[in-house]
C-alpha cells in the first residue's frame, strides 16, 4: 500500500467511515497545519493527534471530525476522550458542533451530556454535584 493511500485509510478510520466526519477530518488537518502543528494518527484509538498548535483550539484540546488539535495535552487518557468525541462527530455529522454548542449553553462543562459520554475523568472534568 502506498503512503497515500495509507494516509487515506487513516482518514476513513478517524472518520469512523462516514463523509461529514471524514470531510471534516481532512479540514482539520489542514487548519492544524496552518497553526502551525504536525498530525500523527493513533491506531489504538483511530484519531488524528494534532499537537504543537499555537492556538486555534478550545479549552485544552478539540476534536474536529476525527482530528484532536491541541499544543500538548496528549496524555492517553485524554485521547481515549477524544476519540469518542471522534464518534460523535461520525454519529451526528456536520450538526454535531450546534448540538455540542446548545448542550454547552444549557449545560456547562461537567454537566455537557456530550463531556459525560466521552468520559468526564479523561477528559480532566471534575463531576458535578
Amino acid at each position: 500500500m502506498s503512503a497515500a493511500a495509507s494516509r487515506r485509510e487513516q482518514i476513513r478510520r478517524a472518520g469512523r467511515g462516514k463523509w461529514q466526519s471524514v470531510s471534516v477530518t481532512r479540514l482539520a488537518l489542514r487548519y492544524a497545519q496552518l497553526w502551525g502543528g504536525t498530525a500523527r494518527f493513533d491506531d489504538e484509538f483511530s484519531i488524528f493527534v494534532c499537537s504543537g498548535l499555537r492556538g486555534g483550539f478550545g479549552r485544552g484540546g478539540t476534536t474536529f471530525g476525527g482530528a484532536y488539535l491541541t499544543a500538548n495535552n496528549t496524555a492517553r487518557r485524554v485521547l481515549r476522550h477524544e476519540a469518542i468525541h471522534a464518534d460523535q462527530w461520525a454519529r451526528f455529522g456536520l450538526t454535531f458542533p450546534f448540538r455540542y454548542l446548545v448542550e454547552e449553553a444549557r449545560h456547562r462543562g461537567s454537566a455537557n451530556r456530550f463531556e459525560i459520554e466521552a468520559g468526564l475523568a479523561d477528559g480532566g472534568y471534575r463531576p458535578t454535584g
